[in-house]
């Protein structure tokens, strides 16, 4: 029986993919082995999958689609784009557009270098650090998550100084200090090993804010980063353009000296960027050697600015200007929270929905995250949290991971009241079965 003409199911794509790829997944976070889900289309705050159930999306492309699935303008502007060419490897007009989108948006980007990832804008903005501070060890904060890469991954894990992966050098996370989200810790090992020329803050704080900052930490990590002639960077590959058309550098007005960017940046297409002080910036510049380098910092990378992206940012960045779109998205996920939270009182639940901008997440421990630390709020019962990933798929509603999700632009009142109603009978379904206790 041919491709073409075999039946199509989620348990036969799985079927399949188990004997070609390791674990059936291009992910670790798509493994679900109990309920496989494979996406056939995805149109605004839903999506359907090959048998066709719908799922309301809170997933949204791991919080790329801010403007909703296949956003017709962003789509459009991909279409004219691949009727003419989808990539050449030259240089060619819209990335120069796209760049100035960003230079206009966000506050720290004086130059702009585009990248293939978040993963790879992040990699390139602490060789930019390293280069520009001529230090090797980089400063990161527990639990706080800089893509897959070796360099960054130690600490990734909240409440653990090794990286969560077996293949990742000592000699390399020897050069990572992690340190709590703490000013008063971060000054102390900054005073202490003269070593660091490098801080990296995820600027919503761990897990796309599941972790909250400390009020005004970002302005004092600025003032310590200053003090000590440190360069600071702020990863908005989650926060840039969701928080505020600026990001959240520009919500709390404070320049870090880079800022890592992709999902939202790219229009929810392949991608990412690295942003921010031209002096550093001007390490990149073929043009201007230094100490015998031409560039100074080194950046290639096959599919930076791919036209295909930059025609699809560019059409995101005009909606983005406006603030509109992450207006209705912020409206959206506080009625979200507030449904979660009322649903939680009704059913004695000791449980509590928090988060900012267009951020949902979910604590089960209590009625408040305050004095918690990052492995105490990450710290999520496997039973409740496959309980709950299941129950909702079960009911066609696709959180983002574990016990957190995102809301789009296109999110509306009554796709947000269905799905409080579908997470009402998923917690329902949960007490009954022992998994959460009263």
């Amino acid at each position: 029986m041919t491709d073409a003409i075999a039946p199509r199911t989620n348990t036969s794509l799985q079927d399949r993919a188990r004997t070609i790829m390791p674990g059936g997944v291009s992910h670790e976070l798509r493994y679900r082995p109990t309920h496989p889900v494979y996406i056939d289309r995805a149109l605004g705050a839903e999506k359907w999958d090959v048998e066709g159930k719908r799922y309301i999306d809170f997933k949204l492309g791991a919080a790329s689609q801010l403007l909703g699935n296949a956003r017709p303008e962003v789509m459009e502007a991909v279409a004219h784009q691949l009727s003419k060419t989808p990539y050449s490897g030259d240089c060619h007009a819209l990335e120069i557009e796209w760049a100035e989108w960003i230079g206009k948006l966000i506050p720290s980007a004086d130059l702009v270098r585009f990248t293939g990832s978040g993963t790879e804008s992040t990699m390139l903005a602490l060789r930019l650090g390293r280069a520009y501070s001529g230090k090797d060890k980089v400063l990161r904060i527990d639990g706080h998550f800089h893509g897959w890469h070796d360099m960054l991954l130690k600490g990734s894990k909240p409440g653990t100084d090794m990286p969560p992966s077996q293949g990742v050098p000592g000699a390399i996370t020897d050069l990572t200090v992690v340190a709590p989200p703490s000013l008063d810790a971060i000054e102390t090992c900054l005073a202490q090993d003269n070593d660091i020329g490098t801080i990296f803050v995820e600027a919503s704080g761990a897990n796309y804010g599941s972790v909250p900052l400390p009020d005004g930490f970002l302005q004092g990590i600025r003032t310590l980063a200053t003090k000590a002639n440190k360069v600071l960077i702020f990863d908005e590959v989650i926060t840039g353009f969701r928080w505020s058309p600026g990001g959240r550098q520009a919500l709390e007005d404070v320049l870090p000296d880079l800022t890592t960017l992709a999902k939202v940046a790219t229009g929810g297409l392949p991608g990412g960027a690295v942003c921010g002080r031209r002096d550093i910036m001007d390490l990149l510049d073929p043009g201007k050697p230094l100490n015998g380098y031409a560039p100074p910092v080194s950046h290639k990378g096959t599919f930076n600015a791919a036209p295909l992206v930059a025609a699809g940012a560019i059409a995101a960045m005009k909606l983005l200007a406006t603030g509109k779109e992450q207006a209705q998205a912020d409206a959206m996920a506080q009625q979200l929270r507030d449904g979660f939270n009322d649903c939680f009182t009704r059913h004695g639940v000791m449980a509590h929905a928090y988060g900012d901008s267009s951020t949902c997440h979910l604590y089960f421990e209590g009625l408040s995250i305050a004095g918690k630390s990052a492995a105490e709020i990450r710290a999520v019962n496997p039973a409740l949290v496959n309980g709950l990933r299941d129950g909702l798929l079960k009911r066609g509603v696709d959180f983002m991971s574990f016990t957190s999700c995102v809301t789009s632009s296109m999110h509306t009142a009554e796709i947000i009241s269905e799905a409080i109603d579908k997470f009402d009978e998923t917690i329902k379904d949960l007490i009954q079965t022992g998994v959460i206790s009263k």
